[in-house]
């Protein structure tokens, strides 16, 4: 009599690693974006105060929407999943969120921040090297929720990719007319501007690595991501666009830009 033998016990499948370059990829072209939207300051008269901060208020509300329907939303979906209850799994999501904001606001306090309105007219010389780490600053989070959204392998990243490289636009055009304004040259403004979009990779890279480094640290990283996502949008864009008195434009411009998103969702997603 032959004793059956026992079969092999599945072998764990190897780390997916598709989402890395994805993400780092798509996360690169919505950087470049910001370079992209710097262009029109080649060509064209500064626009004024006013339709830049319509333009920035637009880009607040692609990111205030973005963070919760393509990063905090799923996340809490996720964990509740994972967890076997909403109260536990909404619990770490939210505690999630808060140190997404928290790390964000520690990093910032522990870096040269600058804002183009603290800045004297005569700005130059070590005041670039401030106001591009500022700007960079702002960017890794946007980097992190692609990266996130890539390594939680369904249509997520594409959406947030989509969605960040939409806002970058106005982001990239304030930032060199901002330059312009204290006195940089045209090629300057608008290199500056492309530059701080391009670290939008690195933070791509450090979320899909951490997804992909434990798969139970999906629902965290995305609500992480979203919590860094909206100190940006609470503690930089709006108070931006409401310091010279256009709060009625910029708000306007918020409610588009997140009504936009929506559909972007929508089309990216279904």
């Amino acid at each position: 009599m032959v004793t059956p033998t026992r079969a092999d016990p599945t072998p764990e499948p190897p780390l997916d690693l598709v989402p890395l370059p994805g993400g780092v990829t798509a996360s690169l072209l919505a950087g470049l974006a910001t370079g992209v939207g710097a262009l029109p300051a080649l060509l064209l008269r500064n626009p004024s105060a006013r339709v830049l901060d319509g333009l920035l208020g637009f880009a607040a509300g692609i990111m205030l929407a973005a963070s919760f329907i393509a990063l905090v939303l799923p996340g809490i979906a996720e964990a509740n999943r994972q967890w076997g209850g909403p109260l536990a799994g909404t619990a770490a999501a939210a505690v999630a969120v808060l140190a997404g904001a928290a790390s964000l606001w520690l990093l910032e306090r522990a870096t040269p921040h600058l804002h183009f309105s603290d800045a004297p007219d005569s700005a130059r010389g070590p005041m670039l090297p401030l106001i591009a780490v500022a700007i960079a600053l702002h960017n890794v989070p946007e980097g992190l929720a692609v990266g996130v959204g890539y390594g939680a392998g369904d249509s997520s990243g594409d959406a947030v990719a989509l969605a960040i490289g939409i806002q970058n636009m106005p982001e990239g055009l304030a930032v060199a007319v901002s330059l312009l304004a204290l006195g940089w040259g045209r090629l300057v403004s608008v290199g500056v501007a492309l530059l701080t979009g391009l670290v939008e990779p690195l933070g791509a890279a450090l979320g899909v690595a951490a997804v992909g480094a434990a798969a139970g640290l999906l629902p965290l990283a995305l609500c992480f991501a979203g919590g860094a996502m909206l100190f940006v949008v609470s503690h930089e864009v709006i108070p931006e666009t409401h310091r010279k008195g256009h709060e009625d434009v910029a708000t306007s411009g918020l409610m588009v830009g997140l009504a936009a998103m929506l559909l972007i969702d929508a089309a990216v997603g279904g």
